[in-house]
């Protein structure tokens, strides 16, 4: 049922010209919860909704909700409306009431998902001749019919096998052969008693409401849309995600060595933290960034930093608590803190001064159920780099209002202009903060899932979270461990990622063509990145009349076949913003560059 719903959904969404974001503004004038990530999973039939929301979707499109639903009625038979959808949601919430009212409980809670089911193999030839007559069915159709459940909401109940009607340019699918039962539909004669034999309906299973308000973008409903038309045959240039290695990125050939020799000797797990001599570099590192006080048992390794960002909130967050994040952000900050229970506070990042944090914004936004404050330097997406004046701050700030520090420092090894990175826990000895950093970007090896944390500083006060971590470590058994050898030899000798960072280097000179580039489109601006490898320019929304900026890329996505992430998808508030990955090479630059000249020329939402 859910490729026939979806087919419906589409098919209702060009005939009123209805957008995925559409779905969403609606969702929130009438307080119904629905994200872009649910709609796009809908509208590409990866899942399908709940009834109530199927109901809701079927007001917004104007048509019947049970054509929606999959059944052989006019798409304009009965139309749903947003009082349907109100009504029938307070009905149901009342008759749960009443249920529990009456302590019958359970037994209801089974009679609700329970539909009548009737075996017509045995039925005498005066039964089969009133089951033609009504419903127009060939007697060997019927005996060789085996109805199923129907999923159908039974406050509805319907018939799947409706006389022919004259006006069939209303259903809006190819037409069935009338004598031909649809199995996914009961077909129950409207002879049927109470008295028949009565079975459990076919449970289905939703996906938990604690997603409701997760999003991610970076990989969500416009790279769906790019994914569809790929397997289209279209090809799409894609600027959205920061993977060194389809851009021709290599790992260092000593690491892919080490790692090659080492593979018989990391077969089995390792230690929960990781290998011996994997944090004992990694300490060593952290010394040399002048952390205080740590040790080796201080290090945890991790598949990629996003898996230790995740591990990180659950074990800190109660419902409730409050973390104040960077806007824009890296969206799996923000998704990990609501998926932990805590609410996401976002302060503003500045860029009229060059995407610093707004100390006054964060200050405003400290209440008393803040626990943390996060920052991400050098920053994605805006490859910004806080100098040290910006961080003490920002220490100063969590000393006065008793707050932990998390620094995302993925990025400290991928600096430019001669600056240097410095650590916010180097500044805050007497704080306790919790650092991470990898070689996915570093090293260009994604793919391999190797980064780790650091805790240092006042451990004393975090002794019982400490063990909340350790507790969490040991569940999920170890890192990869293949990974976890390489490190050292990584992090020590030659560092090749320098030599792409100056001028000369591909990190380099892409960065300052890109930069050059999109500030001579008419209405985009960009703050130069300092570090990484991203750059977040702004798009006049005046100029371009853009109110909605995932349908902005999506437009860009159809028109020039070129694939971005829009700025609300890093959790910034207005659609003035998107982001671009500059790792291609500079003639792949100039391709996209002269897509996006192309587009604005001539573009108006």
């Amino acid at each position: 049922m859910t490729d026939r719903f979806t087919q419906r959904l589409n098919q209702a969404m060009d005939l009123r010209n209805i957008r995925q974001s559409d779905f969403v503004k609606a969702a929130e004038e009438h307080g119904v919860k629905l994200g872009r990530s649910h709609v796009s999973q809908y509208v590409n039939g990866k899942t399908r909704p709940r009834p109530e929301i199927e109901r809701f979707l079927a007001a917004v499109l104007g048509v019947d909700a049970r054509w929606l639903a999959g059944e052989q009625v006019a798409f304009d038979e009965h139309p749903a409306t947003f009082n349907d959808v109100e009504q029938t949601t307070n009905v149901e919430h009342r008759h749960v009431i009443e249920q529990h009212a009456d302590g019958n409980v359970q037994e209801d809670i089974e009679q609700h998902n329970i539909v009548e089911l009737m075996d017509f193999e045995h039925r005498d030839s005066i039964e089969h001749e009133d089951v033609e007559h009504e419903y127009g069915i060939e007697p060997k159709d019927v005996a060789a019919h085996d109805v199923q459940p129907s999923s159908l909401n039974i406050s509805e109940p319907t018939h799947a096998s409706a006389p022919h009607r004259s006006g069939q340019e209303h259903i809006m699918e190819p037409q069935f052969d009338d004598d031909v039962q649809d199995p996914s539909f009961i077909d129950v004669p409207s002879s049927v008693t109470p008295e028949e034999p009565k079975v459990r309906g076919r449970r289905t299973f939703a996906k938990s409401h604690k997603l409701d308000n997760v999003l991610y973008d970076v990989r969500g409903p416009v790279v769906n849309e790019a994914a569809r038309m790929e397997a289209a045959g279209m090809h799409v240039m894609k600027l959205n995600i920061g993977n060194p290695a389809p851009f021709g990125f290599r790992t260092p050939d000593e690491v892919v060595y080490d790692m090659a020799q080492q593979l018989t000797d990391t077969e089995g797990y390792s230690a929960s933290k990781g290998l011996f001599s994997a944090r004992k570099a990694i300490m060593q590192y952290a010394q040399l960034k002048n952390l205080p006080n740590v040790g080796v048992e201080d290090i945890y390794t991790g598949n990629g930093v996003s898996e230790l960002i995740n591990l990180s909130m659950s074990a800190l967050l109660d419902n409730g608590d409050e973390v104040l994040l960077p806007a824009p952000d890296y969206p799996l900050w923000t998704a990990c803190v609501t998926l932990a229970g805590g609410k996401p506070v976002h302060y503003i990042c500045d860029e009229q001064s060059e995407w610093y944090p707004d100390i006054d914004d964060m200050r405003a936004k400290i209440t008393d159920r803040t626990k943390s404050i996060v920052i991400i330097n050098p920053n994605n997406p805006t490859g910004a780099l806080y100098p040290r004046e910006v961080l003490e701050q920002i220490v100063d700030l969590a000393r006065e209002h008793q707050l932990m520090i998390f620094s995302d420092e993925i990025y400290d090894r991928l600096v430019m202009d001669g600056l240097e990175h410095t650590s916010i826990a180097s500044l805050a000895p007497d704080l306790f903060c919790v650092t991470y950093s990898g070689l996915s970007k570093s090293h260009m090896i994604a793919g391999y899932r190797i980064g780790w944390m650091i805790l240092s500083g006042n451990k004393a006060i975090a002794k019982d979270y400490i063990e909340g971590l350790d507790m969490l470590t040991n569940m999920r058994i170890c890192s990869n461990v293949p990974a976890q050898s390489i490190v050292q030899t990584a992090l020590g000798g030659h560092q090749s990622v320098n030599d792409y960072l100056v001028p000369g280097g591909r990190i380099y000179e892409q960065r300052e063509y890109i930069y050059d580039a999109l500030n001579s489109i008419d209405g985009i601006t960009a703050v130069k990145p300092k570090a990484a490898f991203y750059i977040f320019p702004r798009i006049d929304v005046r100029r371009f009349n853009i109110h909605d900026d995932e349908q902005f890329a999506l437009d860009l996505l159809h028109d020039e076949k070129l694939l971005i992430v829009q700025g609300t998808g890093f959790n910034w508030k207005d659609p003035d913003h998107f982001r671009v990955v500059y790792l291609p090479r500079v003639e792949v630059l100039k391709g996209a560059v002269d897509k996006m000249t192309r587009f604005f020329s001539h573009y108006r939402q």
